[in-house]
């Protein structure tokens, strides 16, 4: 298959050749309690976490390596849902800002077409919620744009992206931004 252009994923219209041939992926559910106090908030799941219906279920992929450090457990060595059972009991939850979206690969620079998860809604169902994290730029991007003017009522931090493609930061640098902005 050609290569074909990228272009940001909140620009991007589908055209007729790629809108028939980029799959329709769609995000979990999200991960929250009414006490959840802080929020991070993804793009869309890779291809790795979409086939085992895992939030960042890529073995490489860093998130539960730096949430467990911000929390203090090994949430990395625990099995899916003890790992969820752990960020809620720290008060942490998690969702995506995109709902759907065309795309082939992981890349978040290959998303097409997306619509966008009801923050609005979920934040107001949160009571104790104080600070929405965005894990990377382009749900940093997407993300804040949607909260509009509610973004003002809450601490609002981008994270570096836990993502093995985000390689600009190795793993102690994004871990020392992680722990700053979340603990």
């Amino acid at each position: 298959m050609p290569a074909r252009p990228s272009s940001a994923a909140t620009d991007a219209a589908p055209d007729a050749d790629t809108a028939t041939t980029d799959p329709l992926l769609a995000s979990f559910a999200p991960v929250v309690a009414p006490d959840t106090r802080i929020l991070i908030l993804g793009s869309l799941p890779g291809t790795a976490s979409l086939a085992i219906r895992q939030y960042y279920g890529h073995p490489r992929n860093a998130f539960w390596r730096l949430v467990g450090d911000v929390i203090g457990v090994d949430l990395y060595a625990m099995d899916y849902d003890a790992r969820l059972a752990n960020l809620l009991q720290h008060r942490i939850g998690l969702w995506d800002v995109i709902a759907q979206a065309r795309r082939i690969g992981s890349l978040d620079s290959e998303i097409r077409d997306h619509s966008g998860n009801d923050l609005l809604t979920l934040i107001a169902r949160l009571p104790a919620l104080e600070t929405i994290a965005f894990n990377g730029g382009t749900a940093g991007k997407i993300g804040i744009k949607a909260l509009g003017t509610k973004a003002q009522d809450y601490r609002v931090v981008v994270l570096p992206s836990s993502s093995p493609a985000h390689a600009a930061l190795g793993y102690e640098d994004k871990r020392a931004r992680w722990l700053a902005a979340l603990r």
